[in-house]
């Protein structure tokens, strides 16, 4: 098995008290007719940053932050140079328009069935997808909408946008204005996300730690509830240290699950797949105990 799926972490998709949470590794993944790929957070940036006219002060500026993984402050610099209006274009450029094509790997996560998704992602590849296969009832809701409440608490699969959608790319949470406002206009949104954390099992995709919101989410929810259970992230091999796993794992409480990420993550997906295996022999052994 390449990852050992704990358990615990087992059941609770299997019982749909899961949530996946699913990066820009999982985005990747897809691709165009030519086989052009959607750009990660740094990638998209650095293009951005070649396409920006001026100074080369102001890029090597850029630069210095792109170096020191400061990518908030990098995206806004970029965005405050380049104009709201341009930058909106440059997202759509790189995250609409291209008609990503789904991967193998988004089919691997559809079929763990969990009713509830959440993406930082903004683009609509895997809502597109999974509205595909299930003839259009999976709802997909935003970090502003106003029902998404009603939307999780729904028997129906939900996808909650929770940066926003490349539909509007005015409202996507991107730079570190962006993640301020959003926070102080949305409180009853990250309300929301807190109580699924006490609810729900985090398995984490595809995703980075420099989401700002989740480190605040998880961090809250580890030293507010010291022995709650952990929530999961899934990554390869060497993205982070063992003294670093070890300082995540208590401050954060999460337990890191890594996989053998060569050959462009290919395993990921097989983990994935096996992971399925697992759930579907949990779910025919609750079924036959009507122990729902």
């Amino acid at each position: 098995m390449i990852i050992p799926w704990p358990a615990p972490l087992v059941l609770d998709v299997a019982r749909r008290r899961s949530a996946l949470v699913l990066g820009s590794g999982i985005s990747s993944q897809a691709h165009t007719a030519t086989g052009r790929s959607p750009k990660r957070w740094q990638p998209f940036l650095e293009a951005a940053k070649r396409r920006l006219a001026k100074p080369r002060a102001i890029k090597a500026e850029i630069q210095k932050l792109l170096d020191k993984r400061d990518y908030l402050t990098a995206c806004q610099v970029l965005k405050d140079e380049m104009g709201g209006a341009i930058f909106s274009d440059l997202l759509t450029e790189e995250f609409l328009t291209p008609q990503y094509i789904a991967g193998d790997i988004h089919d691997s996560v559809i079929a763990l069935d969990s009713r509830l998704v959440i993406s930082p992602n903004f683009d609509k590849i895997y809502e597109t997808r999974a509205n595909a296969l299930a003839h259009g009832s999976v709802r997909v809701k935003q970090y502003h909408s106003i029902d998404v409440v009603e939307a999780i608490r729904s028997p129906l699969p939900v996808i909650i946008k929770k940066h926003g959608s490349v539909d509007e790319p005015a409202r996507v949470i991107f730079t570190r204005n962006d993640y301020a406002a959003a926070r102080e206009q949305n409180k009853d949104f990250y309300s929301i996300m807190d109580a699924l954390a006490l609810t729900h099992t985090f398995v984490f995709l595809g995703c980075g730690m420099d989401d700002p919101d989740v480190r605040l989410m998880l961090e809250g929810y580890a030293f507010r509830h010291r022995f709650g259970r952990p929530h999961y992230f899934v990554m390869g091999k060497g993205s982070i240290g063992p003294c670093v796993a070890r300082v995540v794992q208590t401050s954060m409480n999460v337990q890191v699950l890594e996989y053998d990420s060569t050959n462009h993550h290919v395993k990921l997906k097989t983990a994935i797949d096996e992971l399925k295996q697992a759930v579907d022999g949990e779910r025919l052994t609750i079924r036959d105990n009507m122990s729902w």
